[in-house]
């Protein structure tokens, strides 16, 4: 039965671990629980977040509203030739698909093996690592319309997917509740361990014809290497995003930095890599009060113990001004603020 609580703390719910309240706060488990939810008056009155596992947000202060955790589960697949499809429900943990398609051999998702959050989330992001982004994986999503609580299926074309972009946080934002996704995976495997340190890793291990499972063994073993867990250390992974540049503007970089981590892209851009910018700026395993950045990986800002929101913010703030100052760059916040 669906309950709305009040006054409830979001600490457990976001993986900074901020000692934010909800004023509302409801669990869903089904698309029938979101046809119930917005038949109450609470949901017509309150504004509105949707939250799967709360690892893309920072807190600054109470939410003054509804808070809706997505927890819908479950999933399957179909066989078609060498090509499967995997549907999962938008409250399945992410890792937990990775691994499910892993161990059955589906190939295609190995390389976002350990990124953080829930399924339902991955299209709204665009979720991206090593060299692999869902859009490169992704066939459709089912989402419920807030307005008409009619449920409806969006393909590729229609989510409009760019660099940790989608028609979801842009023209759609706060119109639509993802609460399914289905993937197009393949039997037949493409080896991709050309990003970052995926190579050197299977060279460790005396790895040289890589399965599926030893790629995302390998990237795991670099996550872990690089990112804290957030059950230890609250932190919500890649603070910031990549900014991509164009070649001028990279040329006037390289010139004074010579050593400066970049990667070309599809259309001729420039991607920088923002972990190497703020390192570079000292800003590496720093802390300030109850925050900081993470000891082995800039790009990752923690809470060391009892930081507010507002805090981590500021933090981040100080970081945006030194990059920009010494490369001319501005960095974007790839976590949602509120």
């Amino acid at each position: 039965m669906l309950h709305i609580q009040e006054n409830i703390s979001l600490k457990p719910y976001n993986s900074f671990a901020v000692n934010a309240k909800a004023k509302y706060f409801v669990e869903i488990a089904s698309e029938m629980d979101l046809k119930a939810l917005f038949q109450d008056p609470i949901s017509k009155a309150a504004n509105l977040l949707v939250i799967g596992g709360g690892s893309n947000v920072l807190f600054t202060k109470d939410y003054d509203g509804l808070v809706i955790k997505i927890s819908i589960q479950g999933i399957t697949s179909a066989i078609n030739g060498d090509v499967i499809e995997v549907t999962a429900g938008a409250g399945v943990v992410w890792n937990d698909l990775v691994n499910y398609c892993v161990e059955h051999g589906y190939a295609g998702v190995e390389n976002l093996s350990l990124i953080p959050g829930t399924v339902g989330a991955s299209p709204i992001q665009n979720i991206g690592a090593y060299g692999v982004e869902l859009k490169d994986v992704f066939t459709s999503c089912t989402a419920f319309e807030i307005a008409t609580s009619e449920i409806r299926t969006f393909t590729f074309a229609d989510c409009h997917f760019g660099y940790r972009e989608s028609v979801f946080k842009g023209a759609l934002k706060g119109k639509y509740i993802i609460t399914s996704v289905t993937f197009h995976l393949s039997s037949q495997p493409k080896i991709n361990i050309s990003y970052g340190a995926i190579e050197a890793e299977l060279q460790k291990r005396e790895i040289v014809a890589p399965t599926i499972a030893d790629v995302s063994a390998a990237v795991s073993a670099i996550r872990v290497g690089k990112l804290p867990d957030p059950s230890t250390i609250g932190n919500a992974g890649s603070f910031f995003k990549n900014p991509v540049i164009e070649k001028h503007e990279f040329a006037d970089i390289v010139a004074q930095h010579p050593d400066v981590v970049h990667y070309p892209t599809a259309d001729g851009s420039i991607k920088l890599a923002a972990g190497w910018l703020i390192e570079q700026c000292g800003w590496k395993g720093k802390v300030i009060g109850q925050t900081g950045t993470w000891k082995n990986q800039a790009l990752v800002l923690v809470n060391h113990g009892n930081a507010t929101g507002s805090e981590i913010y500021n933090f981040s703030e100080q970081i945006i001004d030194s990059v920009k100052s010494t490369f001319g760059v501005t960095l974007e916040r790839e976590v949602n603020i509120l």
